[in-house]
């Protein structure tokens, strides 16, 4: 497990402090009454402070947490401005994480990469499902139900080798785009023995599906997909190139896709009912599963097990894979251990349980449960005609 970095918990005085101090901060910032120059930052700590009635060690506090979380991510700003914009709204999310730990209190939660960006900012940037909303897509179809007695208690594909190593969607909202790839790389380690790391590239630049049923979501590489929409696109593209033929670049770029270098051809894809333990079963029969989620405790997670008491199951925004699960997650405010489900996720190993999300099975915790598919591939890796749109 991560170890918990400095502000991952916070006594119910500084948090109170901290609350007061992040909003009036980031209020007066907001609207520019602060013309912020080098030779007047002083004076602008001392109006803060007075303006807030702190201390100028409470304020000192906040900001050397800053400064560190600026130093272990490599973070920089323009201006002094931007800087002290950040500022406010890094304090205003070591509130959140506050929150966040005691909504949430079997995971940990606290400072990660995304505590200087808005939850606005951290779900355009990082996230990327469209349709924000389960329904019931009618392409592709539901799965039969599955035999579920007898299935292992542990799974995990990473021990198998179906899984590729994590990637990074860097400030691209492209998770549907790993997510959808993730789910055909273990679907093709299945059919072939083989673990092919492929092209989310390829899907940016030239997939612009949309889904049947809401002609609103659309692929559109970084302004955000859907898995299903993805699929429909391989299918009729007539496959899916290796991410060495064409490689990541984090921006929606021309269409380079080329056939006679496809890696793997999608025969057709399945909806996975709305049933954790038929979950469980495509998962350990079929390969790991392309999944939306929920994604807004993310943000402050470090590691654990998250089992949050309140968490929307309506809005999904994010796109992850499904990898295994596991029977013991100890759960402090339900005083047993929980079993729960392993996340591959998409921004890189210094997120997470190295770049990894533990949730709790078996609540449909998030809205995990509601919109879940997966790959088929062909075993021939003959392209059918490249179809143009």
């Amino acid at each position: 497990m991560a170890a918990k970095p400095p502000g991952a918990s916070l006594t119910c005085s500084a948090r109170v402090s901290l609350f007061l101090c992040s909003l009036t901060l980031f209020s007066s910032l907001s609207t520019g009454n602060h013309k912020i120059s080098e030779n007047h930052e002083t004076t602008l700590h001392e109006e803060i402070a007075n303006k807030l009635k702190l201390g100028d060690k409470e304020l000192l506090h906040t900001e050397n947490k800053f400064k560190a979380f600026m130093q272990s991510y490599g973070k920089s700003y323009s201006t002094r401005e931007e800087y002290f914009r950040r500022l406010g709204i890094f304090a205003k999310n070591l509130i959140r994480a506050a929150e966040h730990q005691a909504l949430d209190p079997t995971a940990i939660h606290g400072v990660t990469q995304f505590s200087d960006l808005t939850h606005d900012e951290f779900e355009r940037l990082y996230t990327g499902m469209n349709g924000g909303f389960p329904w019931k897509n009618s392409a592709g179809g539901v799965a039969p139900p599955l035999e579920v007695d007898g299935l292992p208690e542990n799974f995990d594909w990473r021990e198998k080798g179906a899984v590729t190593e994590v990637k990074t969607q860097g400030s691209c909202g492209s998770c549907w785009a790993f997510s959808t790839t993730g789910s055909i790389e273990g679907a093709n380690f299945v059919a072939t023995g083989k673990l092919l790391n492929l092209s989310e590239q390829q899907l940016l630049d030239c997939d612009s599906k949309c889904d049947i049923t809401q002609q609103s979501a659309c692929d559109n590489g970084c302004a955000g997909g859907l898995m299903t929409n993805a699929y429909n696109y391989l299918i009729e593209a007539g496959g899916l190139e290796e991410s060495s033929s064409y490689p990541y670049t984090g921006k929606k770029g021309e269409c380079k896709f080329d056939p006679r270098k496809v890696a793997v051809r999608v025969a057709d894809f399945v909806n996975i009912p709305e049933d954790e333990n038929q979950m469980a079963a495509y998962l350990v029969k079929h390969g790991p599963l392309a999944m939306g989620v929920n994604a807004i405790f993310m943000q402050t997670y470090i590691g654990g097990v998250s089992c949050p008491l309140i968490c929307s199951k309506n809005r999904l925004d994010h796109g992850v894979l499904l990898v295994g699960y596991a029977p013991k997650g100890f759960s402090i405010l339900r005083f047993r251990n929980k079993p729960y489900w392993i996340i591959k996720n998409s921004w890189g190993k210094n997120w997470g349980e190295n770049g990894y999300y533990k949730l709790c099975r078996g609540l449909a915790m998030c809205g995990m449960n509601t919109m879940v598919s997966a790959a088929m591939v062909a075993q021939t890796h003959t392209p059918r005609a490249y179809a143009s749109y």
